[in-house]
């Protein structure tokens, strides 16, 4: 794999943006959010954005923000397959449509994600020990086959997706991924979601194979996620990359 290519001038507390020049056709471009002392134990979170966004597509940025000044943590992001600093016309999810009818996409993009974690463990050292991701939409689209890949992470955020509507075409492939996510996850639903309906959202949660998860749902459209659902996936997401959070059970009722 091609050396990381920095982008810009670093900047104490921003995001730098770099570029690998990967194995495959296409460059890999995202941007990373380092704490102010950053070590080989240093936690890691990945972020995918959605189809209409790239890299800095809210709230990535916030929680790079959070993560780096609350938690010692950093963040990785990387642009879609035709987002940002890989944009192809006509940009957002008609481009990503025609992306998704070719043979290998997920694939693709799930050996990114590999190519960019292996980058910027060589050139940081960070991203070799503790690692989450948070990814809604288009993010769990490809994030969902990422952590089946095998990335040792701890905890997970997904959701803004299902088995149905848009998600027809690739549900299978995602439930048989969500299968082998034995990780705690948090997944979000958003009620009146016009792109993916409940029930495939239902569907898609039910596949995920870990005992540990739980389902957040919020009346409302595709993109309008309540602000306090991101404050609980970042809480969420810190505590368990601080360390093993066990899943309690109270039942009153039983008393």
């Amino acid at each position: 794999m091609a050396p990381l290519q920095w982008l810009g001038t670093a900047s104490p507390g921003a995001p730098r943006d770099f570029r690998i020049e990967g194995g495959h056709a296409r460059p890999v471009t995202g941007a990373l959010w380092l704490p102010a002392a950053p070590d080989t134990d240093t936690p890691l979170l990945l972020c995918g954005h959605g189809a209409s966004g790239d890299r800095y597509q809210a709230p990535i940025p916030y929680l790079g923000k959070r993560m780096a000044r609350e938690r010692d943590a950093a963040v990785l992001a990387i642009d879609g397959p035709v987002h940002g600093l890989r944009h192809v016309a006509p940009g957002g999810r008609e481009a990503l449509s025609v992306e998704m009818q070719r043979d290998g996409a997920v694939e693709d993009m799930v050996r990114d994600w590999h190519d960019a974690l292996e980058g910027i463990r060589r050139d940081t050292g960070v991203g070799g020990g503790r690692i989450a991701y948070f990814g809604l939409s288009m993010g769990s689209m490809f994030g969902i086959p990422l952590l089946a890949s095998g990335i040792g992470a701890r905890s997970a955020t997904l959701g803004l997706i299902g088995t149905r509507g848009l998600g027809r075409a690739f549900g299978e492939r995602l439930a048989r991924d969500a299968a082998a996510i034995d990780i705690p996850v948090l997944f979000l639903v958003q009620l009146e979601d016009e792109i993916f309906d409940r029930m495939g959202c239902l569907e898609l949660f039910d596949a995920l194979g870990g005992p540990d998860k739980r389902l957040h749902a919020n009346p409302g459209l595709h993109p309008e996620i309540p602000a306090e659902e991101i404050d609980f996936a970042f809480e969420f997401i810190a505590r368990r990359l601080a360390g093993d959070v066990g899943r309690g059970v109270v039942n009153p009722l039983a008393e």
